[in-house]
């Protein structure tokens, strides 16, 4: 995306200070690497097959129509009424 130097020149001795002083176009950077990284974690970790029986679960709860999703501004205004 920019044509900047490597993430990893940075962020080993950099300071959370030092990132936030960084210009705009080199933490975009930074992002873009940590996202990267988060994806390739996620997609190679294992999911536990309760994790799996609770997600298959509620999708069949809601295919049937016994279930509903809801929004999330729903859902926020929802918290904390009876």
């Amino acid at each position: 995306m920019f044509a900047t130097p490597k993430v990893s020149e940075y962020l080993p001795s950099m300071t959370t200070e030092e990132i936030k002083s960084l210009p705009t176009e080199e933490k975009f950077l930074i992002m873009e690497a940590l996202w990267d990284d988060l994806r390739e974690r996620f997609e190679q970790a294992e999911i536990p097959e309760e994790h799996k029986s609770l997600l298959d679960s509620r999708r069949g709860r809601f295919e049937s129509g016994e279930s509903k999703l809801l929004d999330w501004d729903s859902v926020k205004s929802s918290i904390g009424r009876p």
